[in-house]
C-alpha cells in the first residue's frame, strides 16, 4: 500500500506519523497521481500546529508534483502519464500517491522539471498573484518585502526586478542577505541589528515604499505600515510569527490612507482559468531564465518532521522538496 504522512493531533514535528494508507479511484472529474516531490511551505506548520485547524486525522501539504496514474470519467483535458503539478486547494500532499480534483491540477511543459515545479506552484504562484495581480508592479516602484530569502522571496525579489523595481528585503542574517542580492534584491535588511522602519526611510528619501509584502505578521504589522507612502498597500499574505492582534481601522488614516488586504492563493485561483492563467505566467518567466526556483534542501517524505524543524527553526532558505 502507498504510504503517507498523518497527523493525528495538532503539535510539533513529532506528530506527523509515516502510515500506510488507502487511495482510492478516481471518481468522475478526478485523477490519481503517483507523486514524486512535494513542496514544504510554512501553511504545512499552520495545519500541524492548528493555527488554521483541520479535521483530524489529516494529510498535510499543499503543492506537489508527479504523473497521473488514472483519470475518473469526464477528464478530457489530463491522460495517464501526463507529468503534472498543483496547488492550493485541500491539504493532502505529504502522500506517495493521491487523488485530485481535475480542475486542480496543471499540465507541465517539457522544460519544467518535476522536482522543479513542486518546489515553486504555490511559492511561484503566489508570487505571481502578489506583483501582477494584488498590486501591478511598474518600473520605477520601490517595494518591501520581508523574508526576502525565503521560498517566496526569493522568486519574489527576481521576478520584481525583472519588471523594473526597486526591491527592499528584510532578512535574518549576512547569509540571508547575500543570497537575496543574488537573486535581485536591491538593498538587504538584517532585521536583527538594523531597524527596518528607518532603513526604508533612508533607502526611498523619507517617501516610503509603495506597497510592503508582509508574510511574517505580527512582529512587523506595524512597523511595516510605517514604511508606506501615502495611499500605499500593505499586503499580508502570511503570519510566520502569529496573527495580527484587532485594531482600529482608523490607523490607516492616521498614517497616509494606507490599503490593507489579506489576499490567499486560493482566491486568486478559484477558477479553472485563473488557475491556467496565473501558472502559465509563472512557467513562461521561469522558462523565459528571468526568474530561477533555488532548491536549498530535500527531505526523503518519511522524514516530513525534520523538515519541519529546519523550516521553523529558520534554516532554510528558497525552497525545500520532500522526495516522495
Amino acid at each position: 500500500m502507498p504510504k503517507a504522512i498523518r497527523v493525528h493531533e495538532v503539535g510539533g514535528p513529532e506528530v506527523l506519523r509515516w502510515q500506510e494508507v488507502s487511495v482510492p479511484a478516481p471518481a468522475a472529474g478526478q485523477v490519481r497521481i503517483r507523486q514524486a516531490f512535494v513542496g514544504l511551505n510554512f501553511i504545512d506548520v499552520y495545519h500541524r500546529t492548528g493555527l488554521y485547524p483541520q479535521p483530524l486525522p489529516f494529510t498535510p501539504g499543499m503543492e506537489g508534483a508527479g504523473v497521473i496514474t488514472e483519470v475518473g470519467q469526464g477528464v478530457n483535458d489530463l491522460r495517464v502519464g501526463d507529468r503534472v503539478a498543483y496547488a492550493g486547494g485541500q491539504p493532502g500532499a505529504y502522500a506517495e500517491e493521491r487523488v485530485l480534483p481535475a480542475d486542480r491540477v496543471v499540465g507541465l511543459p517539457a522544460e519544467i522539471e518535476t522536482r522543479t515545479a513542486a518546489a515553486m506552484m504555490l511559492k511561484g504562484m503566489t508570487a505571481q498573484y502578489l506583483l501582477r495581480q494584488t498590486i501591478d508592479v511598474r518600473p520605477g516602484d520601490t517595494i518591501l518585502l520581508h523574508a526576502a530569502a525565503g521560498g517566496v522571496g526569493l522568486i519574489a525579489c527576481q521576478w520584481a526586478k525583472a519588471l523594473g523595481a526597486t526591491v527592499i528585503g528584510t532578512v535574518g542574517s549576512d547569509e540571508k542577505a547575500q543570497l537575496a542580492r543574488e537573486h535581485g534584491c536591491d538593498h538587504t535588511i538584517v532585521y536583527t541589528r538594523e531597524p527596518f522602519v528607518q532603513r526604508v526611510k533612508e533607502v526611498t528619501g523619507g517617501k516610503g515604499v509603495r506597497v510592503v509584502y508582509d508574510s511574517v505578521g505580527k512582529d512587523t504589522f506595524l512597523s511595516s505600515l510605517d514604511c508606506l507612502r501615502p495611499r500605499g498597500l500593505l499586503v499580508l499574505f502570511g503570519q510566520a510569527s502569529g496573527p495580527v492582534a484587532p485594531f482600529d481601522p482608523a490607523l490607516l488614516a492616521s498614517k497616509g490612507c494606507l490599503y490593507l488586504t489579506r489576499p490567499t492563493l486560493f482566491t486568486y485561483t478559484a477558477t479553472r482559468e485563473a488557475l491556467l492563467a496565473t501558472a502559465r505566467d509563472l512557467f513562461e518567466v521561469v522558462k523565459a531564465g528571468r526568474v530561477d526556483i533555488p532548491i536549498s534542501g530535500q527531505y526523503p517524505l518519511a522524514e516530513a518532521a525534520e523538515a519541519h524543524r529546519a523550516l521553523e527553526g529558520r534554516k532554510t532558505t528558497g525552497s525545500t522538496v520532500l522526495a516522495a
